[in-house]
């Protein structure tokens, strides 16, 4: 079974988040600067909620509001969906799927491990089955 603890260890694990207080427009500077689409939402090492581009598009574009002036915790979706590092990586696509989602955050025993994107899923899934196909050619040629 792979599992969500194979695709941390090939990808470098940065967390990237700002807190309840900062501003959307702050929020969406950092994602630009990191080339990131969503970013979490930690107080005191507790994650709070997540904030995506799909969150200001649904909630900042369409009602209006002011991203300079409008805190992210009004904004963001609280206690967000998380998974642990020993999930499977199947089980991780079935709850993307499910909940329409694009982002989940990795925790430990109350810690932040990191978060994988659907990007990540579909990546991982894709090298891996090149991998078994290279194995089965392998296989057939000798």
């Amino acid at each position: 079974m792979k599992t969500v603890q194979q695709i941390l260890s090939t990808k470098s694990v940065q967390i990237f988040s700002v807190t309840e207080n900062s501003s959307v427009l702050e929020a969406l500077q950092m994602m630009m600067e990191k080339n990131v689409s969503a970013l979490l939402i930690v107080e005191n090492d507790k994650l709070q909620g997540i904030f995506t581009e799909r969150d200001y598009a649904r909630k900042i574009i369409l009602y209006g509001k002011s991203s300079a002036e409008t805190p992210i915790k009004e904004v963001m979706t609280a206690n967000p969906i998380t998974i642990l590092p020993t999930d499977s990586i199947d089980m991780c696509m079935q709850l993307m799927t499910d909940k329409h989602i694009r982002h989940l955050p990795v925790m430990h025993e109350n810690k932040l491990l990191g978060m994988i994107s659907i990007g990540d899923v579909v990546k991982f899934i894709i090298e891996d089955q090149k991998q078994t196909i290279s194995q089965l050619e392998s296989y057939i040629s000798s």
